[in-house]
Parts: C-alpha cells; structure tokens; sequence
C-alpha cells in the first residue's frame, strides 16, 4: 500500500530509465506525471512494424532481470503476472574471417569447455581470466553499480573503502587489450573479449581493464531474452506504472526546467508552467542542461568529457530463413584495432565493419513473415560531429553486405524487402 506525502513529481523522458524513476517514486507516495515528447514510451527501447517485420529499434541484450523484477515487487506485483523471460545458452554466436565459428555458453564450464575445444587456450586459462573478471565485478559492483558517488558521505563506506583498498586488483592500471592479451594466446578469445568495451562505446585499446567486468556479467551472470522481445519490458512496466497511479502526458515535449534559487521548481511545456516538488530528468546529462536548463551554469568538466561512439543500425526485413544464425550473432573484423582507431581517431567508419546481427524471430516467430527474419544489423561508428552521414550510411550499407555475403557465402540484397535505417543524429 502506498502513503501518500501530498507532493509531486515530475519526471521528463518516458524512456525506461524514466519509467523506472517514476515507479520508484510513485512508490515513495508521491503524486507522479511523466511527460515525453514522443507519442510512445520506451525511448530507444520502442519498437517498429514494417512489411510484418516488427523490430525492437534500441537495446537488445537484456541482463540483470532482477532490477527489472524488483520494480513489481517494490510495488507490491508479481512480476510474472506482467513479465517473463527465458535464459539464452548460448547467448552469442561469433563468425571470424578464417571461416571458424565460436559459441559462446553460459557459465564458466561451458563457456571455458567450448572455447577451449576450438581455440588454442586451456579450459584452465580461460576460466582463470573469468575468475578474475569475478574479482573486479565484486570489487567494483558495489562501488559504481550499487552506489551513487554524487554524494560525498557515500564514499565513507565499508564497501568503498574495500574497492579502494584493492584497487590494484580491477585492472585500472592496463587497458582492456592489454589484459586480455596477457590472458589469452588466442586472438579469437582476445577480440571477444575486446568487444565487450562497445557496450559503453569505448575502444578496449584506450579503456581500462576494469571494463573486463562487462564479460563477466554476460558470461558468467547470463543473459536473457524477454517473451515478446525486448519491448515487453517498456510495455510491462509501463502497465505497472499505469497500475499504481503513475500519469503518463504523451506528445507534450518539456520546453524548460524551472529554476528559483537555485533548485528545480518546475516545468515549461507549450501549454504553460506546471510546479513540481521534485523534478526529474532521463534525458541525456548534456542535453539536459543544453536545452532545458540554458541560463544555469553549465558542469563544463562534465559536459566536456569524451563522447562516446555511436552507431548506425540498419532494420531488414529478410524473406529467407538462416538456419546457421542465432538470436546474437558477431561478424568480426580483420583487424580490431584498425577498426576501432578509424573510429575513434579518424572519426569515421570502417571499410570492414565488425557487424551485430540480432533476430527476435528466432524466439518470436511472429517478428517476421513465415520463412523469414527482422534482422537488427548494427555497426560501431563515431560520434556524431558533424560527418556526411548521408555518404557515410552509403558506404556502411555496401561494405556490411559484401561481409555478411562473404561470412555466410549468400546475396543478401535480394532478400531485403524491407529496410529502415537510424544513423548517429538519431541515435545519440
């Protein structure tokens, strides 16, 4: 049962972030609205239909159900009532230009026993490296997952205090390839390894090796795919929003956050001012302060930071039926480093992309026409600053055809009867 405190809550964006700020919220008795500029929730994790291919437009490895479960059940829910999953195993398929093919399972037996059975590095070696990700993941996981670092007082804590004591320990002191060069002979182990720095857009080349907790959480925690795809997540919990009292405003783009000395009052939107106790944002840090709050000085060492890469994603509708492919699926450069130099330095794409395909038909058949498949076709591009994208999807959708052609000895052009595209000005 929810107490009521009498106050109320805004929260800007109704991206999944959003959703979930506005349920916790809701929960803590405050009277919640949640305004969002598009006509639908979910922000990047939405959806699209075209030609009978319905695709998920943003997220597509889904790990951690838990902190999804804990929202129904912070509320008071059963999760299954409104939400269901199913384990992957294996979660990802890796296709490599010498032809080979590696799986990746679940847990480290099977992880370790299935890579070693086709690379040249032991079982031992391998759940070695896995054993230490553990390490860094228990080390840091409380620290940086579990604890927000905005407030001074929640770094005097045990648990921080046991993070910076064996910070030698999490890898802050090698770069991702570094590490896992040490660890593994085999290059194949190396690159998948590697790829996992692409899920917070970074380059292995430049991050540090604490980022090797990444492949810990998939590999060894798992990874899982919701029933009905990854947009039953936005849609469950905005059923769960709904259900508690959480109001939702669609179409109604927030123009302004209300400042008076120097704490958020409320917010603008085109049909006027609407007073808030607390105010809440989901979206993007930077453009939180560049569009809704443009005469509060601005944390410039904050915003100045780095950006990340980017992507371009191709939507195809397929009319052919790939037995060899999975629900994930990795098509590896040649040459990773390149790769991720051309992106990161020379700000723009490469001519032999490493290319994720994801295909929810292979668990939602309905996802696509009866011998057919939705395949999300993404690749690692720079952040958007200004490049010809227009010229640069040009020469992504050509160069991501002649790879898959070459890896799975097809033509797929002919196949592709349906296409939409979203690139970096997007995407961001």
């Amino acid at each position: 049962m929810i107490k009521e405190n009498n106050k109320k809550c805004v929260v800007i964006g109704a991206g999944i972030s959003g959703i979930g700020a506005a349920i916790r919220m809701r929960n803590k008795g405050y009277q919640v609205t949640v305004f969002e500029a598009n006509s639908f929730p979910g922000g990047k994790l939405s959806t699209e239909t075209k030609n009978g291919y319905r695709f998920d437009m943003g997220p597509s490895v889904f790990t951690f159900p838990e902190y999804v479960d804990e929202l129904f059940i912070l509320s008071g829910k059963s999760p299954r009532n409104y939400f269901n999953y199913e384990h992957l195993d294996p979660v990802y398929q890796y296709f490599f230009e010498d032809g080979s093919v590696l799986d990746a399972f679940h847990n480290k037996e099977q992880f370790a026993e299935g890579m070693a059975a086709k690379t040249i590095d032991s079982k031992e070696d391998i759940i070695h490296y896995l054993n230490k990700t553990e390490n860094i993941y228990s080390l840091t996981a409380s620290v940086f997952l579990h604890n927000s670092l905005h407030k001074i007082r929640n770094y005097f804590t045990k648990r921080v205090a046991k993070g910076l004591w064996n910070f030698g320990k999490i890898g802050a002191f090698d770069t991702m390839n570094s590490a896992n060069e040490k660890a593994f002979k085999d290059p194949r182990l190396v690159q998948i390894a590697n790829r996992y720095a692409t899920y917070n857009g970074s380059s292995p080349y430049l991050s540090p090796g604490t980022l090797n907790v990444i492949p810990y959480v998939e590999i060894v925690k798992g990874a899982f795919y919701p029933k009905g795809g990854m947009y039953s997540i936005t849609e469950s919990l905005v059923k769960l929003a709904k259900d508690i009292g959480v109001q939702f405003n669609f179409s109604t783009p927030v123009r302004e956050i209300l400042i008076e000395n120097k704490k958020a009052v409320g917010i603008r939107t085109d049909k006027g001012n609407e007073a808030f106790d607390i105010v809440i944002s989901n979206m993007d840090v930077y453009n939180s302060y560049q569009k809704l709050m443009p005469n509060v000085k601005k944390p410039l060492k904050t915003l100045n930071q780095p950006k990340s890469s980017s992507g371009i994603i191709f939507y195809w509708g397929i009319k052919h039926d790939f037995k060899q492919l999975r629900l994930h699926n990795i098509l590896f450069s040649a040459d990773y480093r390149e790769e991720f130099d051309t992106i990161f330095s020379k700000k723009t794409i490469y001519h032999d992309p490493t290319i994720y395909v994801n295909i929810t038909s292979k668990h939602t058949p309905t996802d696509a026409p009866p011998g057919g498949e939705n395949w999300f076709a993404f690749i690692n591009v720079p952040n958007n600053s200004g490049q010809d994208w227009d010229q640069l999807i040009k020469e992504a959708r050509v160069n991501m055809i002649k790879k898959i052609n070459r890896l799975l000895d097809t033509d797929i052009e002919p196949m592709i009867e349906a296409e939409m595209v979203f690139d970096p000005r997007v995407i961001e």
